[in-house]
Parts: structure tokens; C-alpha cells; sequence
């Protein structure tokens, strides 16, 4: 069955939430509410197959030019599909029509980013602003995250349409 990819709904909100808060049981991700995921849904793109969310990310505008790609995450059962690698592409799509001019990451998985384009940033470069959830990290302050950054092309104007994209 093909794999498609869309806007987070609000009947997506509970899946999306269990997605993440697995990785977020094993340290890789910071754990999610059903608020936050309720008030961000907005940033959320999700992958389905059938009626099964397989995969999810958010893009949040972080300043006036400068975005982050968070909460990536492919369910076990879906991995191996090119799904992780396609929802950072429609996130970083989306960080160009919205005008953004960089897109960064944090990550404990840097290769997977660096195939995307992405280069290694301090992460003093990045606003302070980005931090407030660092707090509420089980790795803070002793955290091994890396930072990433891709500058996204200037563009005139933005596209007509983002598609949505099917897998096969």
C-alpha cells in the first residue's frame, strides 16, 4: 500500500503523540503533550499508510528568516521507505514558500541530516531563543545533540503548490 503524505489533522493529534513519545522512552526526542500537539498541529506534517500514521515532522519558525525541522520520526514498522527522508523535504519546501532563509536541526542522528544538505553548526550560533525547551531535556545540560543548519535558495516568489507526495 502507498505511503502518503499531508498536513497533520486534528484526529492525527493521539498517533502523532505516540510516534513521538516512543523515541522520546528511548532519549532521542523530547516528549510531546497532547497540548502542545494540539496548539503546534499546524507546524505537523504527517506520513499515512491506510489509516495508520507511519511517520511525522514539525517545521516551526523559530525567528523572522530561520526555521527548525523537530519531532522526525518513522514508525519501526515503516522504516527503510525513504518516509524520514521525504517529510524533511515537504518541511523544508514549506520553510521556502513560508520565507524562511535557513533551517537548522537538532540531532543525535547527523548523518541522516548531512545526506539532506544540512552542515554542522555551533550551536552558540543559533538563537538563544531556541533553548527554552533544552530544559526539559533528560540530556540538559550534558547533551550530545548536534547542530545542523541548510540555507535555503532565495526565491522570488514562492511556489504555486506544495504537493503532497505519494510512496510506493
Amino acid at each position: 500500500m502507498p505511503i502518503d503524505t499531508r498536513k497533520a489533522l486534528i484526529r492525527d493529534v493521539p498517533h502523532v503523540q505516540r510516534l513521538i513519545n516512543d523515541y522520546a522512552g528511548q532519549g532521542l526526542m523530547l516528549p510531546r503533550s497532547l497540548t502542545a500537539l494540539y496548539e503546534q498541529l499546524r507546524d505537523y506534517t504527517v506520513a499515512v499508510n491506510g489509516d495508520e500514521i507511519v511517520g511525522c515532522v514539525a517545521l516551526h519558525v523559530a525567528w523572522a528568516d530561520l526555521a527548525e525541522v523537530r519531532s522526525l520520526a518513522v514508525a519501526d514498522s515503516a522504516k527503510g521507505r525513504g518516509i524520514g527522508r521525504r517529510l524533511v523535504e515537504m518541511a523544508l519546501a514549506e520553510a521556502e514558500v513560508l520565507g524562511a532563509r535557513r533551517v537548522f536541526v537538532l540531532t543525535f542522528v547527523e548523518e541522516f541530516f548531512r545526506k539532506l544538505g544540512f552542515h554542522r553548526v555551533e550551536k552558540s550560533d543559533l538563537p538563544h531563543k531556541i533553548w527554552h525547551e533544552c530544559v526539559h531535556c533528560i540530556h540538559f545540560p550534558d547533551c550530545d545533540e548536534v547542530a545542523l543548519s541548510l540555507d535555503l535558495p532565495v526565491v522570488g516568489s514562492p511556489p504555486e503548490n506544495v504537493p503532497a507526495s505519494t510512496f510506493h
